[in-house]
């Protein structure tokens, strides 16, 4: 019976057509993405950082939009354009798991037109091993026991002379479902907490979204699928502690013609780290492990292939924001220069900006340190740049608060001198009005107290309007200063004129740039000589624009300058009695790809009485 007649229901089905599976599996993954924040909610194992349902959702997606843009096909087509999205747009490690099932899944589809009961057991045994294969400390109790026992019941139905697609799947599905009520069982962290394993939970809502096509099709009805969980039924996340152990939950894709997976296993396993899961094919690998040091995992890497796509997620800020109470959550890119801190306090979430370096390409103050920047933009012989994230990098991360949180607000860069805000905007976008986009109309220190601003009123309960309200009030009188003691870097990335080096350095001339308080732009804010009270000089021309009238926050940042830094510091506090500055901290890569080695920066907001 050809898998079109599975438009109205029907008794007896042995196969799909590729048209028909298509829709199926849209509809499982519709299930999956409906049941994101609830799966989210009871993430426990291997961390407590509560985004497995988002990094489902996200690996899943990626897939759902491939499988928008297919036009015809046969089962293999289809199954082929499943593995090879699931692989490269996987994420955490929940979705690496699915996607090597996956991957397997459509090699054992090699050459079919149609997708029959014999055939799809074999397909699901190969990617139950492929998946397990893919965990180096595979546990029971997880997304992997529940695949198995699916792969198994549907083998079992074969070799009991079922050929009806609709009933060994239903079989199957009912052995799975049983399956994950029994992880708690398995897991004495899950059993502990009064919750089922949530990446199994959304492998089975992936299964029920799929049977609910194959038994109604298009007159398909939303099932009442919510997670299952034991009589405690309490939300886990808030009451487990996080692996202190390992910080950064990393993936990326390696891409080569002949990848030894054995060899780059091999490698891993040097690295200090935790959950480390290898799934692919030779030609393309998808390497998701949890680790403290993500530039040691991605140097390892590169040396088997071409590494793209990564990224590295703070599980601890993870756990702080499903522990947190507050109804907003804050975000900035990492343009934005903060105290250490302030992180650790807040509920403050950082995307990284890109910075390139010929052909390598690093994550922004997770796998480049400001030290390390520095160092790279000093010894480079290629011209250091930075780039904007793509929206995928917002997209996942405003994701994962709005199941934790009413709200977003994300504090960007300045739109007139990067892209990075309109990236925000994009993912906002897609995910509607609970998504709040704030141009900082500044950069380093000048976004960052906006930031901290925004986020320590939403700790204190204030609600979003004012919080906006109060932004844009602040906005008109936050601005960020810099003197820049070299043009090397500035002229050498073609910011500057080439010859405006040696002029300057002949006429001993230190430019100062300023950002905020206007368009959004950099402008030339006058020029200082070269002398040993320049820091002093430098706050006194500052503060020339300044009403020291209103109380001031101010943030000291330096480029490899620290000692120039501590003198600014010192100047303003003298100058400008009463004014609120922590000391002084490094700069980022988004002042220093401007401003160079040598650089100091200040940037000052006015406080706002709070009633």
């Amino acid at each position: 019976m050809s898998a079109s007649t599975i438009e109205t229901p029907v008794s007896s089905v042995q196969r799909l057509s590729g048209r028909t599976l298509k829709r199926a599996l849209m509809a499982g993954i519709g299930r999956v993405l409906a049941e994101r924040d609830p799966l989210n909610r009871i993430n426990v194992f291997p961390v407590p950082d509560g985004d497995t349902g988002s990094n489902l959702a996200f690996t899943l997606a990626s897939v759902r939009e491939a499988l928008l843009a297919v036009r015809g096909g046969n089962v293999q087509a289809i199954l082929d354009r499943v593995g090879s999205e699931a692989i490269d747009g996987a994420r955490g490690n929940s979705g690496a798991i699915l996607a090597q099932f996956l991957q397997g899944v459509s090699e054992g589809f090699a050459g079919q037109q149609f997708l029959a009961l014999g055939q799809l057991a074999d397909a699901s045994g190969r990617g139950s091993r492929q998946a397990r294969q893919a965990i180096a400390e595979p546990r029971e109790g997880t997304m992997l026991s529940v695949i198995q026992v699916f792969a198994q019941s549907l083998g079992l139905a074969r070799e009991q002379g079922v050929v009806d697609l609709r009933a060994g799947y239903e079989r199957a599905l009912v052995a799975s479902r049983q399956a994950l009520a029994d992880t708690p069982n398995q897991l004495a962290v899950l059993r502990k907490a009064g919750v089922v394993d949530a990446g199994a939970q959304g492998f089975v809502h992936l299964l029920e979204g799929i049977q609910e096509f194959i038994r109604h099709g298009r007159n398909a009805q939303a099932m009442d699928a919510a997670p299952i969980r034991s009589e405690q039924g309490v939300i886990a996340s808030a009451h487990v502690e996080a692996d202190a152990g390992h910080r950064w939950c990393t993936e990326c894709v390696v891409s080569a013609s002949d990848i030894d997976r054995g060899a780059v296993r091999l490698a891993l396993d040097g690295i200090p780290g935790s959950s480390l899961v290898i799934a692919g094919t030779r030609e393309k690998l998808r390497v998701h492990m949890h680790v403290d040091a993500p530039a040691l995992l991605f140097e390892t890497l590169a040396s088997f292939g071409e590494v793209r796509a990564a990224k590295a997620d703070d599980m601890h800020a993870q756990q702080r924001a499903v522990q947190a109470n507050g109804s907003i959550a804050v975000v900035v890119d990492s343009a934005a220069d903060l105290p250490g801190d302030s992180l650790e306090r807040l509920s403050l979430h950082v995307v990284p900006v890109r910075i390139n370096a010929g052909s390598t390409d690093y994550l922004d103050k997770v796998s480049l340190s400001a030290q390390g920047f520095y160092a790279l933009l000093r010894d480079s012989d290629q011209v250091v740049r930075t780039s904007q994230p793509p929206p995928g990098d917002f997209r996942r991360l405003f994701e994962f608060l709005l199941s934790h949180h009413a709200e977003v607000l994300y504090v960007g860069v300045s739109r007139a001198i990067s892209g990075t805000l309109q990236s925000g905007e994009s993912a906002g976008a897609v995910l509607g009005s609970r998504v709040h986009v704030f141009d900082s109309e500044n950069v380093s220190g000048g976004q960052g107290l906006l930031a901290l601003h925004a986020a320590e009123r939403a700790a204190s309960g204030v609600a979003m309007p004012t919080v906006l309200r109060e932004l844009e009030q602040l906005r008109a009188q936050t601005a960020t200063f810099a003197y820049v003691r070299d043009l090397t870097a500035a002229v050498r990335g073609g910011r500057v004129p080439a010859w405006s080096l040696p002029l300057t350095r002949w006429l001993r001339l230190v430019p100062l740039a300023r950002i905020g308080g206007r368009d959004g732009r950099l402008h030339i804010h006058g020029v200082c000589l070269r002398r040993r009270d320049l820091p002093s000089h430098f706050v006194s021309k500052v503060l020339r624009s300044v009403d020291r009238k209103h109380a001031w926050r101010a943030q000291v940042m330096h480029c490899c300058n620290p000692e120039e830094a501590a003198q600014v510091r010192s100047a303003l506090l003298a100058q400008l009695p009463g004014v609120e500055c922590p000391q002084v901290f490094d700069a980022g890569s988004a002042i220093g790809a401007h401003a160079g080695s040598g650089a100091v920066v200040l940037a000052l907001m006015p406080r706002l009485p709070v009633a």
